[in-house]
């Protein structure tokens, strides 16, 4: 009988939930009037960081909205905030498990090696790393990785840059420094380190900055951290140094927009696009928008599963189509047309008009890529040793690279014509 309303629930809980309702008479919260939270379901976050820096403020949000989604109450939650990327995580997840926590989930990836070394040990207990690339390789049931499409938001962030772009050469604002010796405007991008991750959101933003200015050509620096205010702010102020007229980020703080608004005021011409979060608070003037994504979409399908004990994927991963992605609210300083051109690309992205790595759109060494061979074996943290051994797979097909349709996390990994990165120590 049990199995049996199980079974209906599942059925039921593929359509919407609404927001938390009340209790039953069995101390059951119901999230609608068909389903019902076990007051024994507990589930552990273990996040980077907290909400002062953008990448976690995203998930803690996400992660609140999508609880009361479902009508999961707030101490049926335990949060673990500023958990390191070493043995801490390991013990964290031990903890949460020891407290009764069913699902575990984290937010970095340097979490997930500490996190299946957790689910190795705890075989009923479903962990989740996010922008993890173990799951489907690691042989166990109970590892779950999740990312977005993010690439498709830092795309539609490119094009909002390219408006403005196109604006200052229409108004010929950009002075000679902004002006390379090909005749390209440049671009830059401060980036946390070279792995695919990164390299796969700033070449969706260089493409999209491409699909409005033809000529642009882009410097990326890196700080070699996820969160470091003031290396952010320096790799900021040195490509605005080098002529840079717009300033892009996959690095989680306010520092490079700060260090935008900053030059701005003192008459520079620069402007920034963030990641995560609205920048506008700290770049009033400079900021044109931020690339983000919307976690509230995966955690809310994850508790369902979790509610239902429906399994959730292996791999998930969603972009504008199931709304996962987003750019935050667009700059006063956005060039006219741009909500337009931005409606427009997103439109085409859901429609599978647009592919943000169509191949007809870059070269790698002067040549248009037909193939591209990618091995899917989880390296070690210094990328020396293969931990898990995966399939290598031909990611270029019907005329574009199929990114993160074969795992969630970003394996864009190409180094295309137009970006010279400037430093990149761990590459």
């Amino acid at each position: 009988m049990k199995k049996l309303i199980a079974l209906l629930m599942a059925a039921v809980l593929v359509l919407s939930f609404a927001a938390c309702g009340g209790k039953t008479a069995d101390n059951k919260t119901t999230a609608d009037q068909s389903t019902t939270v076990d007051k024994d379901l507990k589930i552990g976050i273990i996040l980077v960081g907290d909400e002062n820096e953008g990448y976690t403020e995203a998930h803690i949000k996400g992660i609140k909205e999508a609880a009361a989604n479902v009508g999961i109450p707030d101490d049926q939650i335990i949060w673990k905030y500023r958990i390191a990327e070493d043995e801490t995580c390991y013990d964290t997840a031990m903890d949460l498990a020891d407290m009764g926590c069913k699902y575990i989930f984290s937010n970095s990836y340097s979490h997930q090696s500490y996190m299946v070394q957790a689910a190795e040990e705890n075989p009923d207990i479903i962990f989740c790393p996010a922008t993890g690339d173990t799951a489907a390789v690691c042989g166990l049931d109970n590892v779950k990785n999740y990312f977005t499409n993010v690439y498709e938001s830092r795309y539609v962030s490119g094009v909002v840059a390219g408006m403005k772009v196109a604006e200052l050469l229409k108004d010929n604002k950009i002075p000679a420094s902004g002006i390379d010796k090909d005749g390209n405007v440049k671009i830059g991008y401060v980036g946390a380190y070279p792995y695919a991750e990164v390299v796969s959101g700033y070449t969706a933003f260089f493409l999209g900055i491409r699909s409005i200015v033809e000529n642009v050509a882009m410097e990326v620096t890196y700080t070699n951290s996820w969160f470091n205010i003031t290396a952010e702010a320096e790799a900021a102020n040195r490509l605005m140094a080098d002529g840079c007229v717009i300033i892009g980020q996959h690095a989680d703080s306010t520092g490079a927009p700060s260090a935008v608004e900053a030059a701005l005021k003192k008459g520079q011409v620069a402007y920034s696009v963030g990641y995560n979060v609205d920048m506008l608070s700290v770049a009033p003037t400079a900021a044109l928008t931020s690339a983000t994504n919307v976690w509230s979409v995966y955690y809310s399908y994850a508790f369902k599963c979790a509610i239902s004990g429906e399994d959730i994927a292996t791999d998930w991963c969603k972009g504008y189509s199931d709304d996962a992605v987003a750019i935050t609210d667009l700059g006063a300083s956005c060039a006219p047309g741009t909500k337009e051109k931005v409606d427009e690309t997103i439109d085409k992205i859901k429609s599978g008009e647009l592919h943000v790595f169509s191949t007809d759109t870059f070269t790698v060494e002067g040549n248009t890529l037909t193939e591209h061979d990618f091995d899917f074996s989880t390296m070690n943290a210094d990328f020396t040793e293969v931990l898990y051994k995966g399939e290598t797979i031909n990611v270029i097909s019907d005329g574009y690279f199929h990114e993160s349709e074969y795992r969630s996390a970003p394996y864009f990994d190409l180094r295309i014509d137009g970006i010279t990165e400037l430093s990149a120590e761990n590459k």
